[in-house]
């Protein structure tokens, strides 16, 4: 039966606005997680304002191999300096060794400029556009963790969730159920790694800015799981967020509906260690 539910915004450190408008919301104590996408230009500057919530919200690594330039050179993967898009990654590291291998290095220099700036290894990780479930990455990413850090110490987001529970929220129910096919087997596979993974997921949306998020957000409590994740995506706009990410015109939605929203009875906001144990 839940207990609750960990309510966690991606992307802080994708642009300001996106990360000021975390911040904002953890200062209300509106959010229990956060993942920073170390290899982004406004990690080291944002950290130390992340650090004050250390101890109050989980704070993570939100792997970053879709998006802008990564930290190490990747000459097959990333021949120009730019990420390719997750398509490409997913094609690439399926099939070449040599990718993988830059995709290793990079996931080790994500987590470096994680501990680098906070002290502190991650509480958890998790990826951008869920790049950490692909089979070309999953691998590289959960022997990373298992050899770095001691036997449960953190957690893996698990993008999967029942298809009965997807379906009776009803929210993006075909791009829910494509997620969680991708991340088929993750679980075990990190569980076999001695990883912590949350049990229950949601918060895969349509990004329709007329949409009612907090309906949504209502919705996505439906049916949870006993260490249940629910994703949110809240941002202020800027001139950068427009050139780097599709997800634009929802984020000040979500941000809003976010700052207002009041967990039903029964289902407080957590930390995954207040979930599982």
């Amino acid at each position: 039966m839940a207990k609750g539910f960990i309510l966690c915004a991606d992307d802080f450190a994708l642009t300001d606005g996106v990360s000021r408008a975390i911040l904002d919301l953890l200062g209300r104590g509106k959010l229990t997680a956060t993942g920073a996408m170390t290899n982004r230009p406004h990690w080291r500057r944002l950290a130390p304002e992340l650090a004050a919530f250390a101890g109050k919200a989980d704070l993570g690594l939100h792997l970053n191999l879709t998006c802008a330039a990564p930290i190490t050179k990747m000459p097959s993967l990333a021949p120009g300096g730019t990420l390719p898009g997750l398509k490409d990654v997913a094609r690439a590291a399926a099939s070449s060794g040599t990718v993988r291998a830059e995709i290793a290095a990079e996931i080790a220099r994500q987590l470096d400029a994680f501990e680098d700036a906070l002290g502190r290894p991650p509480d958890f990780v998790d990826g951008h556009q869920h790049v950490h479930v692909l089979p070309g990455v999953r691998r590289a990413l959960l022997d990373l963790l298992a050899r770095r850090y001691p036997a449960g110490s953190l957690y893996v987001r698990d993008p999967a969730d029942r298809v009965m529970a997807i379906r009776t929220r009803g929210v993006a129910v075909g791009k829910s159920l494509v997620i969680a096919g991708l991340a088929t087997g993750f679980r075990s596979a990190a569980l076999r790694r001695q990883l912590r993974v949350n049990r229950g997921f949601s918060g895969v949306a349509p990004f329709d800015p007329q949409r009612d998020f907090g309906a949504d957000l209502t919705r996505f409590l439906i049916d949870p799981g006993p260490a249940h994740l629910v994703m949110c995506h809240p941002g202020f706009i800027d001139d950068e967020l427009a050139r780097l990410d599709p997800v634009t015109a929802t984020r000040p939605v979500e941000h809003a509906a976010l700052a207002a929203f009041q967990p039903p009875p029964g289902m407080p906001l957590r930390r995954f260690a207040e979930l599982a144990g």
